[in-house]
């Protein structure tokens, strides 16, 4: 009989799917690296598996312990399922430009979820950044994950991420395109990706309202390019530890507008109901159009699901008010 001794052994091993018509102007082959068939949907089930595993390894999460963190959702997913099966607790702290189906679905899993301001800097007291911190700090037997820095991070997508397209793409791939927030899925695939062909190139997709673009082209620190932005999931205010600008041949920024809209054609177009980010990624890998020549396999990695954005880029009354569509 097959089957997993638990959900968590489920984690990984997701198919490419080939893209179709929203790359018929490509001369290349476009692969979307399809993460939603992680049991919690998204991409961070990776390494939030990982990150507790390290932690348990090395004794900053010990047994009934409670796991902090802040988050966009989706790492938050990935950890409350593994805290489910080992027996932590979680206590979440989210910016309040998230879903509302976010942080619905983290308390469906069993964790506590405390909203913060998104229009802050991320040293004040009251940004997700600072109250996660906190609580991990005055919260008795907790462990603070803190994904942003957390090199466990980085690892489990060099352990996973970069071997599985590696071996899916026969050692084909010449381009890698994805979404960057934290930094551990482009840095940990990337890594290992060059270290198999020095010649594979990887790029980043960043938003208007980020630092990653101006900040690996010239080294400066820009406070003048942040600026809140509806993208989720990408993006930072801050230099994440995660983010190997090494690695990264390139950042591409794609607008708000682009990002809603392309993750509305996906699902209506190819079928793929996924999350915003998703939509950021294909239009960042169509502005990447004159890098790619015929022979060349592209694989462009799909974070999270659509559900997640059913109030949002999937409602048109939304999409209107936000000035997306007609």
């Amino acid at each position: 009989m097959e089957y997993a001794e638990n959900i968590l052994e489920t984690i990984g091993n997701t198919p490419l799917v080939k893209m179709n018509k929203l790359v018929e102007e490509l001369p290349c082959l476009v692969l979307a690296k399809y993460e939603t068939f992680n049991p919690g949907n998204s991409v961070k089930d990776r390494m939030a598996l990982k990150m507790i595993e390290d932690a348990e390894a090395d004794g900053r999460l010990k047994p009934g312990g409670t796991i902090i963190e802040g988050t966009s959702g989706n790492t938050g997913m990935g950890l409350a399922l593994a805290a489910a099966i080992k027996g932590y607790k979680c206590i979440f702290v989210m910016a309040d430009k998230q879903s509302k189906e976010k942080v619905d679905v983290l308390k469906a899993v069993g964790a506590e979820v405390i909203v913060c301001p998104t229009a802050v800097e991320p040293d004040d007291p009251r940004s997700y950044y600072s109250v996660s911190k906190r609580l991990g700090e005055e919260t008795p037997n907790s462990w603070y994950v803190n994904q942003y820095d957390n090199p466990s991070n980085a690892k489990a997508h060099y352990e996973s991420t970069g071997p599985e397209i590696w071996k899916q793409t026969d050692g084909k791939i010449t381009h890698f395109v994805v979404g960057v927030g934290t930094g551990g899925t482009i840095s940990g695939v990337g890594k290992y990706l060059k270290e198999q062909n020095p010649n594979v190139k990887v790029w980043g997709v960043d938003t208007y309202g980020s630092v990653f673009k101006k900040y690996h082209e010239t080294g400066i620190f820009d406070e003048n390019e942040i600026y809140p932005y509806v993208t989720e999931g990408i993006g930072e205010d801050i230099l994440p530890a995660n983010v190997d600008f090494s690695i990264i041949d390139g950042f591409t920024k794609v607008t708000d507008k682009d990002a809603a809209v392309y993750t509305q054609r996906l699902a209506k177009e190819e079928g793929m109901f996924l999350g915003n980010s998703a939509g950021a990624a294909i239009k960042g890998v169509l502005q990447l159009k004159e890098h790619f020549k015929p022979e060349d396999v592209v694989v462009v990695l799909y974070h999270d699901h659509g559900s997640r954005y059913v109030g949002k880029m999937f409602n048109d009354d939304w999409m209107r008010e936000k000035g997306y569509i007609e």
